[in-house]
């Protein structure tokens, strides 16, 4: 089957779980913490379907989900809690095929955004200088004041871009990106790196990785007059 041609003028990407295989070592720090402090133990989905979200929205709506009992200096302590363990144990990894990827979006001329809710000081820690500079622009969590699945987040990098919402596309890979993107009117790919497809039904288009993308899409080159050779071999 012949691929898709996407005439798009930039892509906005998620980081953790479509950038960064980060989302193992989040679930791990929320598990031992949540464990530790509340005796819960939360299975990965509860964890990876509220990626985007703000930490004390998740320890607030995970311990009513529990019956347990919530304040807000308690809710901090949790969360200031895995947010330690987080930095102690996270590791630098990518998904397949995302470095490979940007590199053929940059050299295509496609403006490329960063946005996610990680802290910027913790995206800094997270993603070597080297990938930061493909993005011509980065919103993080310290950004806005409304995260996903709030529209703020790819509204704010839109309005940076200077590209209307029809011309662009965002890829994720979770539901409340997906939410945010859609209620700004972009169109989203979603890829399953973190979550099985039944939970990313809202975004346009659902793939299993990006291989399976770059196989089902093609994106037009913003340089007309020059080729650019297709795409590379997947990194591992």
């Amino acid at each position: 089957m012949k691929p898709t041609c996407l005439d798009v003028q930039a892509i906005l990407f998620d980081m953790d779980g479509v950038i960064t295989n980060t989302m193992p070592d989040h679930y791990r720090a929320w598990r031992t913490v949540l464990f530790q402090e509340e005796g819960i133990s939360v299975p990965h989905e509860e964890i990876y379907r509220r990626e985007g979200q703000k930490g004390s929205v998740s320890v607030r709506e995970i311990l009513a989900m529990y019956q347990k009992k919530y304040t807000v200096s308690h809710g901090d302590r949790i969360l200031s809690a895995k947010e330690a363990l987080f930095k102690k144990i996270v590791k630098q990894r990518f998904i397949c095929g995302a470095r490979s990827f940007l590199n053929e979006m940059e050299r295509a001329g496609m403006r490329l955004a960063l946005v996610t809710g990680t802290s910027r000081h913790e995206m800094h820690r997270i993603l070597p200088d080297r990938i930061l500079k493909q993005f011509t622009v980065i919103v993080t969590g310290n950004d806005v004041k409304h995260g996903k699945p709030a529209p703020e987040p790819y509204l704010k990098a839109l309005s940076q871009l200077k590209v209307n919402a029809p011309r662009a596309l965002v890829i994720e890979n979770a539901p409340f990106g997906i939410q945010a993107a859609k209620s700004a009117g972009i169109m989203c790919f979603a890829i399953a790196t973190s979550l099985p497809p039944c939970y990313l039904k809202q975004a346009d288009r659902v793939f299993t990785s990006f291989k399976d993308m770059r196989t089902k899409v093609s994106f037009r080159d913003n340089f007309p007059h020059r080729l650019t050779g297709g795409f590379p071999k997947d990194e591992n």
